[in-house]
This record gives structure tokens, sequence and C-alpha cells, in this order.
């Protein structure tokens, strides 16, 4: 398609910088944010199709900053009329308000991913046939396998933004993700196993035969693992995360508390503590957008900031926030690439990208041998986190008794319960093997979902809450 969504109007570009420019007269800050994107998700379930879906959406959002207020409007029709009519609405907040608009962002050439399009290859028919091979497979794998429900999904969104002050972006982004989910039974009882790889590129990087059945073994293996398991006990003890996607607890505990819009309305447990210690030492939390073709990587947010490697903790101390360009300069900080929106119908924000834990110098074998009694927790499923509060529960979905310094029995319907800066706290080693996740993560923030990474190295936490299922 063409790929100039300026163009798509119906009149031209100095007509469109003309209403841009007058609407934002006086403005602290705004854009016109254009995007085109399609959507493609095919889902194979108990020997059939299930589902499958294709979408094409594009339009625009328009948006004035002044102070603390912000003016909004979006269509989803590229004319002179609609973004008349917006701008319209838009330029309410600004009425009577004399701001300064601030400084474009600066430039870059870096890019982080391609420019193909994954919905088109390979075509409806072979990713068809690879979830039915995949089906085929895992039941010929094991007896127990009961169900299995396999999924491929494909993105292509064209973002172009423009600036008041004459600036312009475009980025072309990418996506592909495939989810395997095993239902495995034994008489009365069943248990599921799942796995999941993703991330900015084309089908053909990760879904090869070896690559495929990797991901359903290892969801064949974690059911079967679910299947031998033990009611989790209940009580306070020390906890071992394995490294990756046990991440989330802490994109959740901690990383949402670090947005700069929750500090600014002093909303986070973390509001007021730059330089304070909110870690245990040794522990080094980062959100980086700038790793190559990774799911929660973007060349440049949706306000036109490129991305960055910014440093949240270092070394137990606070030292930054996730900024978007509002509470940067509302906050007297610096933007830091995270300003992001689910698509054009929507405000940006300060948003997540890949927030991880950097290594520290244990390996993961002397960090289980240094537990007595307690819980290694390998895969996390849901969790509820309150910004505020920083109270956390979350459920494992793989997990293990640690005995006498060893991996013992598999447990089910454990739940760690604490606090996120309380937890930090507790940290007490550091493993040397940080690994971000597969490529799976979504995060929902005021009813917008972006794509996301997590990940982190093995820690040792000391005496932690763990909710169980034993009597």
């Amino acid at each position: 398609m063409n790929t100039d969504l300026m163009s798509l109007f119906d009149a031209d570009e100095a007509a469109i910088r003309k209403v841009l420019s007058e609407t934002l007269a006086g403005a602290d800050d705004g854009e016109l944010f254009l995007e085109h994107a399609q959507a493609e998700v095919l889902s194979f379930d108990n020997g059939r199709l299930k589902g499958g879906s294709f979408n094409t959406d594009q339009g625009f959002g328009l948006r004035a900053v002044a102070g603390e207020s912000v003016g909004y409007a979006h269509a989803g029709e590229l004319s002179l009329a609609a973004l008349g009519r917006a701008a319209d609405a838009v330029g309410q907040v600004t009425r009577g308000y004399a701001g300064s608009y601030a400084a474009a962002p600066q430039r870059t050439n870096k890019k982080l991913y391609g420019d193909e399009n994954p919905i088109g290859e390979p075509s409806f028919e072979a990713k068809v046939a690879l979830l039915q091979e995949i089906d085929a497979y895992l039941r010929a794998r094991d007896p127990k396998v009961r169900q299995v429900t396999a999924s491929i999904a494909a993105s292509w969104q064209l973002v172009d933004i423009l600036r008041a002050d004459g600036h312009r972006v475009q980025d072309i982004r990418p996506m592909t993700r495939i989810n395997i989910s095993v239902v495995a039974g034994d008489g009365d009882r069943q248990e599921s196993g799942s796995y999941g790889i993703g991330g900015r590129r084309g089908f053909g990087d990760f879904i090869t035969e070896e690559n495929w059945k990797k991901g359903a073994d290892e969801a064949l293996r974690q059911a079967l693992v679910n299947l031998d398991a033990i009611d989790a006990p209940a009580g306070t003890m020390d906890v071992v995360l394995a490294s990756g996607w046990p991440g989330v607890m802490l994109h959740e505990a901690v990383g949402h508390g670090l947005e700069g819009d929750f500090n600014r309305k002093k909303t986070s447990a973390f509001a007021g503590l730059l330089g304070e210690q909110v870690a245990a030492k040794g522990v080094t939390v980062v959100d980086d957008g700038t790793i190559e073709a990774r799911r929660g990587s973007i060349s440049i947010d949706d306000e036109g900031t490129p991305s960055g490697y910014n440093v949240l903790i270092e070394d137990g101390k606070l030292v930054g926030y996730m900024q978007d360009r509002q509470n940067a300069r509302l906050m007297g900080m610096t933007p830091t690439g995270n300003g992001r929106r689910q698509g054009y119908a929507h405000v940006p924000m300060p948003r997540m990208t890949n927030t991880y834990m950097l290594s520290g110098d244990r390996t993961p074998e002397e960090i289980i041998a240094s537990v007595n009694k307690g819980i290694y927790a390998v895969s996390f499923g849901g969790g509820q986190v309150d910004i505020t509060s920083g109270k956390f529960v979350f459920g494992c979905t793989e997990a293990y008794m640690i005995e006498n310094g060893k991996i013992g029995a598999p447990v089910k319907g454990a739940m760690l319960i604490g606090n996120g800066p309380d937890a930090m706290k507790r940290v007490t080693m550091v493993g040397n093997d940080t690994k971000l996740d597969t490529g799976i993560g979504n995060c929902g923030k005021a009813g917008q979902w972006v794509p996301v990474g997590v990940g982190q190295p093995h820690l040792r936490m000391d005496q932690i809450t763990v909710g169980g299922t034993q009597a």
C-alpha cells in the first residue's frame, strides 16, 4: 500500500500543516498522529480451525497540550473536513492559553526492525497447515494429551507523526506471535501448559520445524509437570524466581510505579523517592526500547521521540522515571521515548517497552542451593497490582518446592503476595543469567494495550508471603 499516509487526505500537505499550525498556536505541545494498521489472527482448537480474523483500520488523532490539560479528537476518515472538525474541538483547550511550543524530538536514523508485512507470508493455507501439524504432533507425543490449542497472529502498523513546527517522522512496525497451549489429563485430573514466541519480525525467523517443535514440547512438559504437582504450602518463606518471564512481576509490581504520570500525580508508591534506596544493593532495573526486533521495542515512540535505554533503579537507588513529553515537561525532566498509545483513537501516556533487571554475580545453582526451604517460581500467570500502595498478588503456573538446597516436587496453586518496593528490598541474591521473555507480553493501562517485553535473572527474595492450597 501507499506508505505516505498524508497523501491519502483529500487535500495537499500544505493545507494539513496550516490546520495543524493554527490549532496548536499557543499550545505547549501536540501533534497529528496518522495510522494505518492491519491484523490477522488464526486459532486452531481440538483438531479444527476455530477462528480467523483480518482487520484493517486507519485514521488520525489530533492532540493539543496546554499545561496539564489535553484536547484530543480522532476520526477514521482522512479528510480535511474531518480534520477541521477535530481542530475545532481540540482548539478549545488552548483558548486564552499562551504556551511555548516544545522543541521537536531529536531525530535519529536508527531502525530496530524491518518494513515487511508478515500477514501475507506465509500464505493463509500454509498457516492453517502449520496449526494442524502442531496439533497432530502433540497428540502423537503423549496419550495424556486431551486438548491442543494453537494460534498465529500477525500485525503491521504504519504511523506518521506531524508536529506544528514541521517535524515529521514515520515508523513501520511489524509483529508476529505464535502460541501453543496443551491440556493433559490423568483420570479426573487435568492440567495445562503453554508456550509462546514472537517479535517484530517475519514468521520465517522462528516458525521453523525445529522451533515450533521445541515450543510444543515445552508446553507439553509444563502440562505434565503440573499433572504431578502437589498442593502448594502457605506461609512466609524464601522464594527463588527463575530468569525470563518471571520478570512480569517486576514489570507489574515495580515498572508501572516508575511511569512518569503516576509519579507526577503522586499516586505511585515511588513518588518523591528519586535518589533514595528503593531496592536492595545489586538491583539495577532498566527500560530498554532499543533492542532489535524485540516485541516491546520501538524505533520511535508515538510522539516521535526516539526510544532509549533508560536506567530506572541503579544498585538499588531510584534514578529515573519513564516519561512522555507532557509529564517530562511538567516535572522538569527529559522525555525518555516512552510516550505510547494503542492507536490513533488514544492519547499517548508513559508506558514501558522492554523492562528488565540486569545480571548480578551468582549462578542459578548457587541461588537455589542457598535456600533451605522455599518455593522456586519458574513461570507466572495472572496477577493484580495496586499502583498506589504497591501491593501485588501473582499466581504461579509452574513452581517447585526447594528443600535442603535442592529442587523438589512441583506444586500447584502457589500465589506470591507482597508489596513491590518492599519485595525489591528483600532481594538477597541476583543471578548472572538475565534473560528476556520469548516475546509474548501485552500491557494494559487506562484501557489501552501495547506490546511489551519483560525479563530478569534468577533472584532470591527472602521471606515472601506465599498463598497455597494445602489443607
